[in-house]
């Protein structure tokens, strides 16, 4: 292959804060070299220039990412007012926050972080009342990269198994423990990659894993998920394979019920629709018995009485539905047990009821059902937002529950469910003063006529001038729903002045499966016109204007600014793409990436999926002369779900074509991944520099103390 190198030197300029001296920052971009990689699709060569950044093991990659770094972070070095915003994410951050407790054995255990700590400690306390740290995942690294990652315990609460990521990694290693004298059990499982940790009894655990992939293990393809069992005080070599090695699945995953009865095992080659058996654990020649066959719908079982099996199940019932099956009759029809109803249903168990969490315009409603389907009361809740909860065991007399919107901090509740009582359990300490806050649902037109929620948060008295520094986020993608939820880094946002909009639009699970399908593959187009109708709307009703105006998201957020940027960079000031999938050409070629097939199709589909893909990947619809807004592209140099590739390239070609002085920079976090697990001080610095850049790429300075 000939490489071609070509020098990239290309200087930016911003106008600083100071409207009446105005500084420059000049930003000289680090050279890029291209090489003359060609890939061919149905004919259309398609060139690929930078392709030489997906080796994330090569010398030159590192070189590159060094370099970006330092030219990202002189940049931000020279913002006045970073530190003030830094400052400030440290001081709102800082104060006790204490998880929702859960029993196990003689113990009652919870997470909770004093304040500023990088990682929550798990606490427990004896039937006395004897309080102690159980795992300090701050003690797991000197950095605190290495988080716990899972934590479970088994029926008796004699025994635990955690899990670990280290670096932001999704491959995780297990490592067993009994509980009484906190003493670490046999040798630690490693490998592990998108798996629980269930218990059968004292005897041992499922869980997942791909074969460790030739070449990178944060970028080869892992394609291969397998169940496998893990005997208590055996070593993992003598681990068996459960299911995966006949049929070949891209995820797999097994849990126990309850009662220790049946094993049960989803199997998906996508990120929908899925396969499931059950296994008879009670019969020692038990058999692997399918109950689904086919990928067509989402199903899992989530209880049992005996032989009865609770399936949760999308297939009739786009909003989903609960049914009942004969596990000893699998070829029995289904009969209905809480059926579908115009609003989506995500269910939960605990305490002999059943908990239907219903959605109605992102908006979270709670209903009461026990096991004979019969309704005992809707859940009455704090306020309009977001409830999760309400799990746990059969025998467990109270469950908790957390409350929250985008200017309510969360709150813990216990809830009695015989009688429905509801009490405040810990109350949030966060220093936010919710009276001085509003939040609104809107709902816009989009291109086509279809009608999309959006809530606007705000601080009260904001003037529609405008003028209104304004963040616009989205998702759009894998059935994923944005509900209300508070975030100490939005609320300093706001508390400088700024509003904070989410739109809810097509391809997330707000409305069910026709609103996730309505934003897949050949319709993924109206994903970007609602976000970008959602852009218009806040500036045709004065909320802001292109001129203050950021979009942002992560990850298929990510994708969805690249392409919203690119489509309509007239539109906006400053773009925030996160561990974007950027490369939508090649994006299956990573990793796991071959299983978001559903949702974005891949260009060897065919003919028609390619041309629509190359027609808004973000890299390949960079252009020559066209001012894109002033962007910061985020992601992380251990990231394995999508990988840090995507970025790079995205980075390359906005520094080449860039027409005009909007900065575009690439801050590349050092030992971290997708998100997941990492560290507060490089969260709260994460977003120091987001906000910092977004304020001064905009002229404005941060209003708030």
């Amino acid at each position: 292959m000939k490489k071609i190198f070509i020098a990239m030197c290309i200087a930016a300029t911003l106008a600083s804060c100071n409207q009446e001296n105005k500084q420059t920052v000049v930003v000289t971009y680090p050279e890029t070299k291209k090489v003359d990689t060609v890939d061919t699709y149905f004919g259309t060569e398609v060139k690929d220039p930078y392709r030489w950044l997906e080796d994330d093991r090569s010398d030159e990659t590192a070189a590159w990412v060094q370099a970006q770094n330092e030219v990202t972070f002189g940049y931000l070095e020279k913002i006045p007012f970073r530190d003030q915003i830094k400052n400030k994410l440290e001081d709102r951050w800082n104060y006790e926050k204490i998880g929702a407790p859960f029993t196990e054995g003689g113990y009652t255990y919870y997470m909770k972080n004093d304040g500023l700590q990088n990682q929550y400690v798990v606490y427990r306390r004896d039937k006395d009342g004897n309080e102690e740290v159980f795992l300090d995942p701050n003690k797991f690294s000197e950095d605190g990269t290495t988080s716990l990652a899972g934590l479970q315990f088994t029926r008796d609460g004699k025994t635990a198994a955690y899990a670990i990521s280290e670096g932001g990694s999704d491959w995780r290693k297990v490592i067993i423990m009994d509980v009484a004298s906190k003493t670490i059990l046999g040798d630690t499982l490693v490998d592990i990659k998108f798996s629980g940790i269930s218990w059968k009894g004292n005897e041992g655990f499922y869980y997942s894993s791909y074969d460790k992939p030739t070449g990178s293990e944060l970028s080869a393809m892992t394609d291969q998920h397998k169940l496998y069992w893990h005997q208590l005080g055996t070593p993992q070599s003598e681990d068996k394979v459960v299911f995966g090695l006949d049929k070949k699945r891209r995820y797999i995953n097994g849990y126990v019920t309850e009662d220790d009865k049946y094993l049960v095992i989803t199997a998906a080659n996508s990120t929908y629709g899925n396969e499931l058996y059950i296994k008879d654990l009670t019969n020692p020649n038990g058999k692997i018995v399918t109950l689904v066959d086919n990928f067509d719908n989402d199903c899992y079982v989530i209880d049992n009485e005996g032989d009865k099996l609770f399936i949760v199940t999308d297939k009739d019932a786009p909003n989903s539905k609960i049914v009942t099956a004969d596990a000893t009759n699998p070829a029995a029809p289904w009969v209905d047990f809480i059926p579908e109803t115009e609003n989506v249903l995500s269910p939960s168990t605990g305490s002999g009821y059943f908990f239907a969490h219903y959605m109605k315009d992102a908006i979270s409603q709670v209903k009461q059902y026990d096991y004979q389907g019969n309704l005992v009361r809707e859940v009455e809740l704090p306020g309009v937002g977001s409830a999760g909860g309400f799990g746990g065991k059969k025998e467990d007399p109270l469950l908790y529950y957390s409350f929250t919107n985008y200017i309510t901090p969360g709150t813990t509740y216990s809830y009695e469910p015989k009688e429905g009582k509801t009490e405040v359990y810990e109350k949030s300490k966060a220093k936010f003063n919710a009276d001085d806050y509003e939040s609104e649902q809107v709902f816009y037109t989009s291109k086509d006529g279809t009608k999309v929620p959006m809530i606007i948060s705000y601080k009260k008295g904001t003037q529609r001038n405008g003028k209104n520094p304004t963040i616009l986020y989205g998702y759009g993608g894998f059935n994923a729903s944005m509900t209300p939820g508070f975030s100490v880094t939005n609320a300093v946002w706001m508390e400088n002045g700024g509003i904070y909009a989410v739109a809810n639009i097509r391809g997330g699970g707000e409305y069910g499966k026709k609103w996730h399908e309505a934003g897949i593959q050949m319709q993924k187009q109206n994903v970007f016109d609602d976000f970008i109708s959602a852009a218009e709307y806040l500036v045709d009703e004065g909320y802001t204007s292109s001129d203050y105006l950021a979009i942002k998201g992560g990850s298929n957020g990510g994708l969805l600014v690249g392409a919203c940027m690119t489509q309509r960079p007239d539109l906006f000031k400053v773009a925030l793409p996160a561990v974007g999938v950027m490369d939508m050409l090649r994006y299956h070629t990573f990793t796991a990436g071959a299983g978001w097939g559903y949702d974005y199709g891949t260009a060897e589909q065919s003919k028609e999926m390619f041309e629509y893909l190359l027609g808004y990947s973000p890299v390949h619809n960079v252009k020559e002369g066209v001012e894109y807004p002033a962007t910061l592209i985020t992601t992380g140099d251990h990231d394995d779900r999508v990988v840090p590739a995507h970025s790079f390239k995205f980075a390359s070609e906005l520094q080449e074509k860039q027409s005009g002085t909007n900065p575009v920079l690439i801050r590349i976090e050092v030992n971290a991944g997708h998100g997941a697990g990492k560290p507060l001080s490089k969260t709260i610095e994460e977003n120091a520099d987001i906000q910092a850049f977004t304020l001064y790429n905009m002229g404005v300075k941060p209003s708030g103390k």
